[in-house]
């Protein structure tokens, strides 16, 4: 059985430094679920490379058998969802024998508006 690979899909833009927090997360969810579960990696939806197909592919390529992609866009706006599902397909249909599943768009989760409301809490505070 292969791993079950993560791909953190954002917005992109035409400033590399605006991807920093991305690769940082990157960095963290590695760290914290080690290698040897499966690759994680970035994919942009313009402006910056990879793209959303080819970040998949290359999971697959490295032996994923499961792709998780993970929207880090704070809503549900039109790119997640008009763009997203038709890139999706596109995944799926490349490659059929590989499970492309997709997360909610991280800012549409409980515990994701409960950290971010305690962030500006402690803004508050200094």
């Amino acid at each position: 059985m292969g791993s079950h690979g993560l791909v953190l899909f954002a917005h992109g833009a035409r400033d590399p430094r605006w991807a920093e927090p991305f690769e940082r997360l990157r960095a963290r969810l590695l760290a914290l679920r080690g290698e040897a579960a499966g690759p994680v990696s970035l994919a942009f939806l313009e402006l910056m490379t990879p793209g959303l197909p080819e970040a998949v592919a290359a999971q697959i390529a490295a032996g994923a058998s499961v792709v998780t992609v993970v929207p880090v866009f704070f809503g549900q706006g039109g790119h997640v969802r008009r763009d997203l599902p038709v890139i999706l397909e596109q995944c799926r249909s490349a490659s059929p024998s590989v499970e492309v599943r997709c997360a909610t768009a991280v800012g549409e989760d409980a515990d994701v508006i409960e950290a971010i409301a305690n962030y500006c809490l402690r803004q508050a505070l200094v």
